[in-house]
């Protein structure tokens, strides 16, 4: 086997002997995506692109969607929430490690039922905030129309997909929530402790 990048053997059908390709390569080609760094434009661009792409190759295979987000851009999230949404296969989400602010909100984007954290993990909600950098300091603003409907959609997503009221979740975002897993059960946000599938497998 190569050394350095990890690779594993990849069987490409016209071909008799298989080839070594990257390991995310290969795990991309069983729907196995991450999304293991703050959401930006281009980890956004990488999984919409992939979720295009193997979804037109196959849209008979679900993906799965690894999750150990520290947050990142509000649109950004949005795009990737509604792409997941869009593709015809389902999209099961795990958390594992944390699921921080867009992170949470990507986590919900899964399939009702088959959305799952890790039991040693960390799940936390806020409001978005945005931020225009002068010469010289940054100011915060937080009541600007474009905010209001950006926070706004944003809390009525999480009421789509959690089931728990819009006044709610409105004061639990106000602030940094952090939740464990079993609490993040509760409110909706994932439906599965990993933890509970493994004591169901072994009855």
């Amino acid at each position: 086997m190569p050394v350095g990048i990890p690779k594993a053997p990849f069987l490409i059908p016209e071909n008799e002997e298989a080839t070594w390709v990257d390991i995310y390569n290969r795990l991309h080609r069983e729907r196995c995506l991450f999304l293991c760094q703050k959401l930006d434009y281009e980890i956004t661009n990488t999984l919409v692109g992939l979720l295009v792409f193997l979804s037109r190759e196959d849209n008979t295979r679900n993906h799965f969607m690894f999750i150990n987000c520290i947050g990142g851009w509000v649109l950004c999230g949005i795009s990737l929430f509604d792409m997941m949404r869009a593709v015809p296969p389902y999209v099961y989400t795990i958390s594992m490690g944390m699921a921080y602010s867009m992170g949470s909100f990507v986590l919900t984007a899964g399939e009702i039922g088959e959305r799952i954290a890790y039991p040693h993990g960390r799940v936390m909600i806020h409001q978005p905030s945005c931020s225009y950098i002068g010469d010289e300091i940054g100011e915060l603003y937080i009541d600007g129309d474009e905010f209001t409907s950006i926070r706004d959609n944003v809390i009525s997503l999480y009421k789509q997909r959690t089931g728990q009221p819009w006044l709610i979740l409105y004061v639990d975002m106000k602030r940094d929530f952090f939740m464990t897993p079993d609490e993040a059960q509760r409110h909706g946000i994932v439906d599965l402790v990993g933890i509970e599938m493994y004591k169901a497998s072994l009855r």
